[in-house]
């Protein structure tokens, strides 16, 4: 399955469009190191997947980009937490 989520640079957050909405995750970049501080998804969205789908994305991109990964953001931190084969991102 192709990853939908995509990396929009400009606004410093990855994003996934579902239903007409966007959920999304702000970070900052800093050398070989991204910080996740927040995620948002939209409550008509709720339930349904979309936070684990993004996190899922945005862990593929950062794996993909050799990047290492500060979870700040609660959620990203439980995903990963439930999600052992993305601990060797974790900085």
């Amino acid at each position: 399955m192709p990853n939908a989520v995509r990396d929009n640079t400009q606004r410093h957050r990855f994003e996934l469009d579902a239903d007409g909405h966007v959920a999304f995750s702000e970070y900052k970049r800093a050398g070989g190191t991204i910080t996740i501080m927040h995620t948002e998804v939209p409550k008509e969205l709720g339930g349904k997947g979309i936070g684990s789908q993004l996190v899922r994305g945005l862990l593929e991109i950062a794996r993909t980009q050799g990047l290492k990964v500060v979870a700040k953001c609660p959620f990203v931190a439980g995903y990963i937490a439930k999600h052992p084969e993305y601990a060797d991102l974790l900085r």
